[in-house]
C-alpha cells in the first residue's frame, strides 16, 4: 500500500494550491478518503474528508475555502486550497481507510508541506 501526497509549497495569502495523494495498493474506490495537517507545535486535525459516496465533511477552518475530492478512475484524491491563509501552514497527510474502520487507522501518506505567508 502507499499513498503519495503531493503539490505542497510555498505561496503568499489569499494564493491557492491543489494537493494530489495518490494512491495503489488498495482498492480506492472502497476507501474513505481524508486530509489531515500537521502545524509546527500543534496536534494532527482533520481537514476534509470524502466518503465512497462523494459525500465531504470540511474543519470549520476551512469551509468555504477547501474542497475535498476524488477521481477512483485515477485513485487519487484532491484538497484544493484557496483563499489560504498563514495558519493554514503545516504538513497536509492523506489518509486511506476502509469504511467503518477506527479514524486514523488505514493507510497514510508521507505529507506534503504548505507555507503560507503574508
Amino acid at each position: 500500500v502507499q499513498l503519495q501526497a503531493s503539490g505542497g509549497g510555498s505561496v503568499q495569502a489569499g494564493e491557492s494550491l491543489r494537493l494530489s495523494c495518490a494512491t495503489s495498493g488498495i482498492i480506492f474506490r472502497n476507501n474513505v478518503l481524508v486530509w489531515y495537517r500537521q502545524a509546527p507545535g500543534e496536534q494532527r486535525e482533520l481537514v476534509a474528508r470524502i466518503t465512497l459516496a462523494g459525500n465531504t465533511y470540511y474543519a470549520d477552518s476551512v469551509k468555504g475555502r477547501f474542497t475535498i475530492s476524488r477521481d477512483n478512475r485515477k485513485n487519487v484524491a484532491y484538497l484544493q486550497m484557496n483563499s489560504l491563509k498563514p495558519e493554514d501552514t503545516a504538513v497536509y497527510y492523506c489518509n486511506a481507510l476502509r469504511v467503518g474502520a477506527a479514524p486514523g487507522t488505514g493507510s497514510w501518506g508521507q505529507g506534503t508541506l504548505v507555507t503560507v505567508s503574508s
